[in-house]
C-alpha cells in the first residue's frame, strides 16, 4: 500500500499536471458518482492535496473528490489520448487540455463539498502528519507517551493513522530499526533515549523518503551500494524486505517476524527487547 511519502509525491505530480486547468471530461466508474461527472466538466481544478494516505482533488465549484489508493490503487498521468495499456480497472479520470489524470484499481472514492473534507471519517481521525515540517520531535515524543498510546505495542500503534498520519508497513519497520526499538515493545517499556530516538526517526525517515524517492537507508550508504552494483531493493531500506541479509550496522542477520498478521523486519542485535 502506498504510504504518506508516495501519496504526497503523487499529489504533487497531479497538482502540477492538472491544477489551474479547465476540465474537459470526467469519468467515474461507480454508478452513484456518475451524476457528478456533468457537475465537474467545465470546472477548474484548484488543488490536489494529500491527507495521510488519501488525497482530495478540488474544483472551483466547491466540490472535491476524495480518493484512497488502498492496497492496489495507482495514479497515472498521460497526454490526451495517450493512455498506456493496462489490465487495471479505471475508477476515476480527470481530463484537461494538456494532461489526463487516471486513477486505477482504487475503490474508496467519494465526492464531497469543500466544507465536509475535514470531517470525512478518515481525514477527521488522522493524527499529526509526519511530513509536516512544522511538527517537531518533542511533540511526537509527548504524544507517544500520552495515555491513549503509551501502553500499545509499537507494531500496531504505528499502523494506526490516528496516532501519526502517513505511516505504513515499510516506514514502521524503518522507524523502529533506526530507533533501536523492537516492534513488540510499548512506549511505556522504552527508555527516554529510545523515545527521543523514535520521535526523531518518526519525522526524519518519512521526510527523507518523500524527498529521496522512497529511500530510508543512510543516503551516503545507499549511494555507495548503488554505485557498487546493488539493486534498489537491497539499498533502499535499512531493514524492510531484507530478511536473511546482513544488518548494515552490526552485520547480524535481518529477521522477518509476523505481528498482528503483518510482516515486520528486525535486527536481533540492534533491536533487543528491554527487560
Amino acid at each position: 500500500m502506498p504510504e504518506g511519502p508516495e501519496i504526497r509525491r503523487a499529489a504533487d505530480k497531479l497538482h502540477r499536471a492538472i491544477a489551474g486547468n479547465i476540465v474537459t471530461d470526467v469519468f467515474f466508474a461507480f454508478d452513484h458518482l456518475k451524476p457528478y461527472e456533468e457537475e465537474l466538466i467545465g470546472r477548474t481544478v484548484t488543488a490536489v492535496k494529500p491527507y495521510g494516505k488519501a488525497m482530495v482533488t478540488s474544483f472551483d465549484n466547491g466540490l472535491g473528490v476524495y480518493s484512497h489508493n488502498q492496497l492496489y490503487g495507482i495514479w497515472v498521468i498521460c497526454k490526451p489520448n495517450a493512455v498506456p495499456a493496462s489490465r487495471r480497472q479505471l475508477r476515476f479520470a480527470v481530463h484537461t487540455p494538456n494532461r489526463w489524470a487516471l486513477l486505477y484499481s482504487a475503490s474508496d472514492i467519494e465526492v464531497l463539498p469543500e466544507e465536509a473534507v475535514l470531517t470525512h471519517p478518515y481525514i477527521a481521525r488522522l493524527g499529526p502528519d509526519t511530513l509536516d515540517t512544522a511538527l517537531v520531535p518533542d511533540e511526537v515524543a509527548e504524544r507517544t507517551l500520552s495515555v491513549p498510546f503509551r501502553r500499545r505495542q509499537f507494531a500496531t500503534l504505528l499502523l494506526d493513522q490516528g496516532f501519526l498520519g502517513g505511516i505504513g508497513n515499510y516506514l514502521r519497520t524503518e522507524i523502529l530499526y533506526v530507533a533501536g526499538i523492537h516492534p513488540s515493545q510499548r512506549p511505556v517499556d522504552c527508555t527516554p533515549t529510545q523515545i527521543a530516538a523514535f520521535a526523531e526517526a518518526a519525522l526524519a525517515l518519512p521526510q527523507q523518503s518523500y524527498r529521496h524517492n522512497g529511500i530510508t537507508n543512510d543516503l551516503a550508504l545507499a549511494t555507495h551500494l548503488k554505485q557498487t552494483g546493488y539493486r534498489r531493493r537491497d539499498y533502499r531500506h535499512w531493514a524492510f524486505g531484507r530478511q536473511g541479509k546482513p544488518c548494515h550496522r552490526c552485520g547480524d542477520t535481518i529477521a522477518k517476524i509476523m505481528i498482528g498478521g503483518r510482516r515486520c523486519y528486525v535486527c536481533p542485535q540492534c533491536q533487543t527487547v528491554n527487560d
